[in-house]
């Protein structure tokens, strides 16, 4: 399981975007350490005040915006209501609304990688922007279909 680490510059301003706009529900948090511990749909996030108290791991300076590099993408079951409540709340759309089909030209069995059917996965899906800069992609899953 991989459950990244994020440093934001207001852990309760953060908190709200996952909460009110991505649908995360805060399994506990550190008030004391300005730290936050989400989840949605199985997948985890912690986030912490970049400022804040405790320690902190980083390599370079930390300067805005703090997610240049980094994209998420998060299944949800709604994309659409998710997409309407980022928009509502006034947040960066970078990527609008799209369906997308990805070529996926090769599977995994057992152990191997060995060449198959050409299918292509698909996507409704957009992107926006956190408070800090972070990408998000939430999409719905379309399933797969022949490659065109």
């Amino acid at each position: 399981m991989l459950v990244p680490e994020v440093d934001v510059a207001e852990v309760t301003r953060s908190m709200r975007f996952y909460v009110e706009v991505l649908g995360f529900r805060v399994l506990f948090e550190r008030p004391a350490e300005r730290f936050a511990y989400l989840e949605c749909n199985g997948v985890e996030l912690m986030i912490q005040d970049a400022a804040g108290p405790g320690r902190r791991f980083r390599t370079a300076p930390l300067t805005a915006p703090f997610g240049r590099g980094v994209n998420f993408q998060l299944r949800v079951d709604d994309v659409d209501a998710v997409h309407a409540r980022a928009v509502d709340r006034g947040c960066e759309i970078v990527v609008p609304m799209e369906e997308r089909w990805y070529r996926v030209d090769v599977a995994q069995a057992g152990g191997r990688w060995s060449a198959t059917g050409l299918t292509e996965a698909g996507n409704r899906q957009f992107v926006l922007a956190d408070p800090d800069g972070y990408l998000w992609r939430p999409f719905l899953d379309l399933g797969t279909r022949p490659a065109h």
